[in-house]
């Protein structure tokens, strides 16, 4: 999207929320800007939805609530889920962790993690009710173009489905609300099975699918929204997730053979600023450097080096560089994690045997952070420190479709699909091919998850999803005091800066609890708002 397009952003922002935010109580902790504007009213809301200009800036407005204005209604939440994993650490060994430490460390108190979550959970609702909005309002009216029309719900419908398959996947069955619903009658709702939640959100995706154009259909203007394969692409992944392979295999092989997407040719390039919207990216959050706007990212920020003007949270364990290591994969390594004197950082010749990159290892608990979200000095808006760093954030991209379709296959026992899908995947960074099958080629497709996504926010949903030989989620033997990655830091591991800076525990993991952490808590205030009808889930007291 240009400039021309944020600007309706926060232009639509200021003329339709106030018409709603009354009915946000148990979601209320709007934007500033937000709530310097009076509330007008529901009559008020009636009136506005007259033109296609109107019902077109509303769903742009649905559009601004995927990552909102900073880091820390959206980007702190997909930090976190990482560092719930073994692939990264909390990080940030000079302050205190505050909110981060109950989840990233598995503490169990419900108190403290639902504080953690609360301004995602609050900020997800708030997306939702802003795509209701346009789903009931915009049938309403009637447009030149029909097909237009039809798209801008089907829009609204796509991301409706994402930011409600964010919250299965993060809390489990969640209230299922379609249209505008005032405080009394939030008194009493309660939670859907997690079954119905997705079967709600298939239904939002297959219905966006049959109105969506395709990404070439769009123009360079339009480049950002929601299209037909983006829908396909989550659609299969939310078929995955509840092991409805074939049911995945028909989405995904419809992504593929759409010709609209393909790999880059060279992995760098893959989270580089030059390749935002590429021919590998299926669904991204849009970006811009003007400040005006406030749609950039900070995240870059966030997890960047204490010693380079970042925050350093969310950094790389030992653990994940080793998997690298084993697996010989030096491409992704090289431009996934950044380590302390490093003397060359991939597009910044800055840092030189004489001027090397520091990550002090008495401030960040591994002395690595995060290669994908670096910035290149040349390339930082001024000032850095803000909110219009223009990275997109990936969402979802292709060599996630081809590995989500490895997987499919390999569980449908079409194992030279799957080694064809895998493959593709690997000969991009030179990697041998793997000729394995069955279950040997399934922990080959699961490591190349963790490789290629590595730091992307994946890596926590796969391993509560994927099943183990021993029948358990396999983050039960991750974590745990028996688990790969606690016994991995207690009792093999030879990393001087991990050993070294214990200021974060080394035993990251070992209180899990299979029973309890399989879903993050229900923030507090929502239930006290329902008047105990949202129940908690399961283990946290």
């Amino acid at each position: 999207m240009k400039t021309k397009v944020f600007n309706k952003v926060r232009n639509l922002a200021k003329a339709v929320l106030p018409f709603y935010l009354f009915t946000l109580l148990p979601f209320m902790t709007a934007c500033s800007d937000f709530l310097d504007e009076p509330i007008l009213g529901q009559q008020d809301m009636e009136n506005y939805f007259v033109t296609e200009e109107e019902c077109a800036n509303q769903v742009i407005g649905c559009y601004a609530y995927l990552a909102c204005d900073d880091w820390w209604q959206i980007y702190k939440h997909y930090g976190l889920v990482d560092m719930c994993t073994d692939d990264e650490w909390m990080g940030n060994t000079t302050q205190e962790p505050g909110d981060y430490l109950p989840l990233s460390h598995y503490t169990g108190n419900t108190v403290e993690g639902g504080n953690a979550v609360q301004n995602f959970y609050q900020y997800r609702w708030k997306g939702i009710l802003q795509c209701n909005i346009a789903i009931q309002k915009i049938p309403g009216l009637t447009f030149n173009d029909e097909a237009y029309k039809q798209r801008l719900i089907g829009e609204a419908k796509f991301l409706r489905a994402f930011m409600y398959f964010d919250l299965v996947r993060n809390f489990g069955g969640m209230p299922l609300v379609e249209g505008l619903i005032m405080p009394n009658e939030l008194r009493g709702i309660t939670r859907a099975s997690a079954a119905d939640t997705y079967a709600f959100i298939e239904q939002d995706l297959i219905d966006a699918i049959k109105v969506l154009p395709r990404r070439s259909q769009y123009t360079a203007a339009d480049m950002g929204r929601a299209t037909q394969g983006a829908a396909q692409g989550l659609l299969g992944k939310v078929y995955l997730y509840q092991e409805k392979y074939a049911d995945a295999k028909t989405q995904l092989d419809a992504v593929i053979q759409s010709g609209e997407y393909e790999l880059l040719d060279d992995f760098s390039k893959v989270w580089s600023m030059d390749y935002n919207n590429c021919k590998e990216g299926l669904f991204e959050f849009q970006t811009n450097d003007d400040t005006r706007y406030g749609v950039g990212q900070r995240f870059s920020v966030v997890t960047g080096s204490r010693d380079d003007s970042g925050w350093s949270w969310g950094l790389p364990t030992s653990n994940l560089e080793k998997a690298f290591k084993d697996a010989e994969d030096d491409i992704r390594l090289k431009y996934t994690i950044m380590k302390h004197g490093q003397t060359e950082v991939p597009g910044d010749p800055t840092w030189t045997e004489d001027n090397p990159y520091v990550i002090t290892p008495s401030k960040h608990k591994s002395a690595r952070c995060n290669m994908k979200l670096y910035i290149p000095m040349d390339r930082r808006p001024s000032p850095y420190d803000a909110a219009h760093i223009p990275l997109n954030y990936r969402v979802l991209r292709y060599a996630d479709v081809l590995l989500m379709k490895a997987e499919v296959e390999n569980a449908l026992g079409n194992d030279a699909d799957a080694r064809k899908a895998l493959n593709q995947v690997r000969d991009r960074v030179n990697l041998d091919d793997v000729t394995a099958s069955g279950k040997q080629l399934r922990d080959a497709i699961r490591l190349e998850r963790r490789l290629e996504l590595a730091l992307e926010g994946n890596r926590l949903f796969d391993l509560r999803r994927w099943k183990d030989d021993n029948g358990k989620p396999a983050i039960c033997n991750v974590m745990g005091p028996n688990g790969s990655f606690v016994k991995y830091n207690l009792e093999e591991s030879t990393d001087e800066y991990e050993l070294g800076n214990e200021k974060e525990a080394q035993n990251k993991g070992y209180n899990f609890d299979e029973t309890r952490d399989l879903l993050f808590p229900i923030p507090n205030s929502e239930i006290t708002m329902s008047n105990g009808s949202i129940k908690q889930n399961p283990g946290y007291k």
